[in-house]
């Protein structure tokens, strides 16, 4: 099973002869980003996640062999950021259970049936974040409501701020990393089990732009 984070530069046709020309020629490098040193010195407002810069990465035991990875695809995810009051910021997140890849067609066909997923009933997973707890200046604990095939359970996130500043296309950009585990028995997904793991571990990260 698998289940959370995120712009680019063209170079200019000139330089690029130029380059051609001088192989000696250092590549421009794009101006140093300022970034604030904990959250609380973020820009507060309502963010969406930047999804071609973002990771939702699940892994769990397989019969004992090896740790399996896979992860998810299509997803999406709101945040409303208050530096001065972190602990009251709060996040959604929406993901396609379809869009469970695991670099295997049959494998990815079995978790999206009845056995797994079930994406056909139920297409999407949640999660809504119910409480924000600071643990340090750049980490905090986002505890929430998180649903799969219609069971909702409490998560809780362990999430990491690493920066914000303007990205290369000039936009105000926010971005963290998580960690979180899930019991996949929990939502009645017991397949496999004890062979193949009940637990599963959750690597997210993502950036979220500021609109």
């Amino acid at each position: 099973m698998r289940s959370f984070i995120l712009a680019a530069s063209a170079a200019a046709i000139v330089a690029t002869g130029a380059y051609a020309l001088d192989t000696t020629a250092a590549a421009p490098q794009p101006a140093a980003v300022a970034a604030p040193a904990q959250v609380a010195d973020v820009r507060s407002g309502d963010y969406r996640l930047d999804k071609a810069h973002a990771k939702i990465v699940w892994s769990t035991s397989h019969f004992g062999f090896s740790t399996y990875y896979g992860e998810f695809t299509d997803f999406d995810a709101r945040l409303r950021l208050d530096g001065d009051n972190p602990e009251a910021s709060r996040l959604t997140v929406n993901v396609a259970t379809a869009s469970v890849d695991t670099h295997d067609e049959a494998l990815d066909a079995h978790l999206n049936g009845a056995d797994f997923f079930d994406a056909a009933n139920f297409p999407s997973a949640t999660f809504v974040s119910t409480a924000v707890r600071l643990t340090g200046p750049n980490q905090a604990e986002v505890t929430g409501n998180f649903t799969l095939r219609g069971q909702t359970r409490p998560l809780t996130l362990a999430v990491t701020f690493n920066k914000a500043g303007d990205n290369m296309a000039g936009t105000y950009t926010a971005g963290f990393s998580a960690t979180g585990t899930i019991r996949r028995s929990d939502f009645g997904v017991s397949y496999g089990l004890p062979l193949v793991g009940d637990e599963v571990q959750l690597t997210i990260s993502g950036e979220f732009n500021l609109v």
